[in-house]
């Protein structure tokens, strides 16, 4: 009795509080449309100084073990993580002649020169640290690759071939066939002349024009891998995504026309869906936030999740004003009934964002962030300004007569659907619900954490940088996904026996495992040397336990080797591929080897290198998963019951989301689509857009089984009106973003499938599964 008083005075407080709200937004009309004009000119103002924004950093997992590692010993890990592959090859023949190596010369200095490079560690045929040693009967030579005396005769070419054949450069920085060469660029996080983090965007265009096009009008053609390539190609393809979402806006308006027939609604509704996106835009300026390549597409989810709410305004004040309102007492009715499952709506949807907060990875994060400054914008929009326009606006004559014949052309439809979802009928419909999420399961067990394909997934097969990344992968031995270990052991002991034996050790097991192609390391290197050393003789490519051997045999060893303590040495791991199950195989090797082996005074860290990194970004990502699905689908359900007050109706709106959710698993795991950056936010964005059909047309049923009307009846009023526009909704939405397909860009095509799969189910289980359940659950009276 005490809980029944306190829902009822709790609805009362409800009521309330929308009346108030009604008073204040329609009597002073004109204050509210001044205040949105204000702040869309401040946030306009303030969007126009937008950048697109990128880091390093912010695509990992800092906190995970393996990047505080990686972070922790960054200054000499460099040159295998952050880094960038220049290749400059000959198409007119091999690299070993006068012209092309005056060239590579000049390609190495522009490069050099270009802020953000790390000019210390860079690399390549000219550089000081490009060393060749050998073993002669006076002793150990060595010297530079390209000598000081080099003058581009048929001996000094000569020369330098020799040179690179005794620096072992060979499948590494030379191509196997000898027509092109590489510029190893490793990059710094924070530009070295301001401060600032790095600026991939400003970065790639001065290396493309600095570099690619400069070089290219000579006959020299460059390709460029890494991650600095990717982030740059993704912001660069920016013009494409806002073409895409330029053809969505229109083609969703050209719906939405069709549908209400009345110029001024759609122009309304579009126009305060756009405004949405521009202050959210603002708001992210205001604060300091930028647009990373994967929160690009956020304004079309918010832009999706406006014309979503907006559909709902628009069809009721056409059903108010069809039974003879003024535009005026349309559009008031019209915020009575819609402010409060309206904001509960917009609140999940922006719960369904915030919940990527729990992803410790700063791109997801800040997506989260963006986007839940669009529904925290859209509440205003949608909820106030919206009604406010649609007071003065109304709908056409022809508008509402569109409206009179799609009642009358789709009332059998609803009723059938009414009709259906009966208990005696909504069993088979539950049941086939059962059998989907069943076949959905079957489907989804060959999910995969991570990226399944090679090269870069956000790209097609057919990109410049995947073309660019498969001639590396043609033409040289070493693989560009290099998973790092770091050795760690006291200062000075790195190069002892017992540090190498154990190191010895570790890479022969490694190199066991499936996916495992090369290894190299300090420990490699020290072998060749001890072996130089005894006359080339190779019985002597082993380890001694005289300190003074294994000391001199560490002289002359790269910097990317060893750090200057010779506490830290890297062993690079090269792979067959960055897939899944590769890393897994890498990481619990080198786990399962550190617990047998590791003692006080030796640690085998991971990881470092792009695929450590991936590595780590993919446990994170699998650990991450179900924990924010658990907590979109429990935070969005109490919101519901709060709404509603009933757990079966939570449990009725909820479970056709559920069954969404693992049917787009399923198809992700059909067609070879892994769960990663940027596929994972979907699913939450899905749950949370999703959500808002099941409130809007629930909250209809109840106000007319509030009136007295028997479930099958209220129902079919439901459908007629609020029925009506979810269809719609998830028609269009799903038209809309079915254009995505056609992106150059793959992960956008990726977004967009899913995104379709998730509005077309989420429509399809809100106006049958939903009240199907509803029906079983509440009785026939739907109480």
């Amino acid at each position: 009795m005490n809980a029944e008083i306190h829902v009822a005075t709790g609805e009362r407080g409800l009521e309330r509080l929308v009346s108030v709200c009604e008073r204040l937004l329609f009597r002073h009309r004109l204050a509210v449309l001044m205040f949105f004009l204000g702040a869309s000119l401040l946030l306009g103002y303030k969007a126009l100084e937008l950048r697109p924004d990128a880091s390093f950093t912010r695509m990992i997992p800092t906190s995970h073990p393996f990047v505080a590692n990686y972070l922790r010993f960054e200054e000499v890990l460099r040159p295998q993580s952050n880094v960038l592959r220049v290749l400059v090859e000959n198409p007119q023949g091999d690299i070993l002649s006068k012209e092309f190596l005056e060239t590579l010369r000049e390609v190495n200095d522009r490069i050099f020169y270009i802020p953000g490079v790390d000019r210390g560690k860079l690399k390549s045929l000219w550089t000081p640290n490009a060393l060749w040693a050998e073993v002669t009967n006076e002793g150990l030579r060595s010297g530079k690759v390209i000598p000081d005396d080099y003058d581009g005769s048929p001996e000094s070419l000569a020369q330098v071939r020799l040179n690179i054949q005794r620096a072992n450069m060979v499948g590494s920085f030379v191509a196997n066939d000898f027509q092109s060469a590489i510029i190893r660029v490793p990059l710094l996080e924070r530009d070295p002349e301001t401060g600032q983090p790095l600026d991939y965007g400003a970065f790639t265009q001065a290396l493309e024009s600095e570099v690619r096009d400069h070089f290219a009008a000579q006959g020299v053609s460059i390709r460029v891998i890494g991650f600095a390539q990717i982030i740059g190609d993704l912001l660069s393809a920016a013009s494409d995504i806002a073409l895409f979402f330029a053809i969505t806006v229109a083609l969703i308006s050209a719906m939405l026309y069709l549908y209400c027939r009345c110029w001024r609604s759609t122009a309304v509704t579009v126009l305060t869906c756009l405004l949405t996106v521009l202050c959210q835009l603002g708001l992210l300026s205001l604060l300091g936030f930028g647009l990373d390549p994967y929160s690009i597409l956020v304004p079309f989810l918010i832009f999706a999740i406006g014309i979503s709410h907006a559909v709902q305004n628009i069809n009721l004040v056409m059903s108010e004003m069809g039974r003879g309102a003024t535009s005026l007492e349309a559009s008031q009715r019209t915020f009575r009934v819609l402010f409060i499952p309206g904001s509960t709506a917009l609140l999940a949807d922006a719960v369904g964002f915030v919940t990527l907060l729990v992803i410790d990875i700063g791109v997801i994060q800040q997506l989260a962030i963006t986007a839940s400054l669009g529904v925290f914008v859209a509440i205003f929009t949608k909820m106030f300004l919206l009604p406010v326009l649609m007071s003065y606006v109304g709908v056409s004559p022809r508008g509402l007569r569109q409206q009179s014949k799609r009642d009358e052309s789709s009332w059998s439809l609803w009723r059938g659907v009414a009709a259906l979802v009966q208990p005696r009928f909504a069993w088979p419909l539950v049941g086939l619900g059962l059998v989907l999420l069943g076949l959905g399961y079957y489907g989804a067990r060959d999910l995969k954490i991570g990226d399944l394909d090679a090269g870069a997934p956000e790209f097609r097969p057919e990109s410049r940088y995947n073309r660019d990344n498969a001639y590396l992968l043609e033409h040289y031995s070493t693989s560009t996904d290099v998973f790092v270990v770091m050795f760690k052991t006291p200062q000075e002991q790195c190069s002892r026996f017992p540090a190498a034996d154990l190191a010895n050790r570790l890479e022969r097991e490694l190199l066991e495992v499936e996916g495992v192609e090369s290894v190299q390391s300090l420990y490699r290197t020290m072998r060749f040397n001890i072996m130089a050393r005894n006359e080339g003789n190779p019985k002597w490519a082993e380890f001694s336990r005289d300190r003074y051997v294994m000391g001199e045999a560490r002289t002359g060893v790269p910097g990317e080797l060893v750090d200057r303590d010779c506490s830290i040495a890297p062993i690079s791991f090269y792979l067959s591929d960055h897939k899944a199950e590769t890393l897994g195989r890498v990481v619990s090797a080198v786990t399962t080897f550190a617990e047998k082996h590791a003692d006080g005074d030796f640690e085998i860290l991971m990881a470092a290198g792009n695929a450590g990194i991936e590595a780590a970004t993919n446990i994170v990502i699998k650990q991450s998963e179900r924990q924010m699905l658990i907590l979109v689908f429990l935070i969005i359900g109490a919101m519901v019951w709060l709404e509603f007050r009933s757990l079966r109706v939570a449990f009725a709106l909820m479970a056709p989301l559920y069954l969404s959710t693992v049917l787009c698993e399923a198809v992700m795991a059909q067609i070879g689509l892994g769960v990663k950056i940027a596929t994972l936010p979907v699913i939450a964005l899905g749950v949370g857009i999703g959500v808002d059909y099941g409130i809007y047309l629930y909250s209809r049923l109840e106000n007319f089984l509030a009136r007295g009307l028997d479930f099958q009846s209220a129902l079919f009023e439901s459908l007629k009106t609020t029925g009506s526009s979810v269809a719609f909704t998830g028609l269009t939405l799903a038209l809309g973003v079915a254009t995505w397909v056609f992106s150059a860009l793959k992960f956008q095509a990726d977004m967009g499938l899913l995104l379709v799969l998730l509005f077309l189910w989420n429509m399809v289980g809100a106006l049958l599964l939903m009240p199907a359940l509803a029906s079983l659950l509440l009785g026939r009276k739907g109480r």
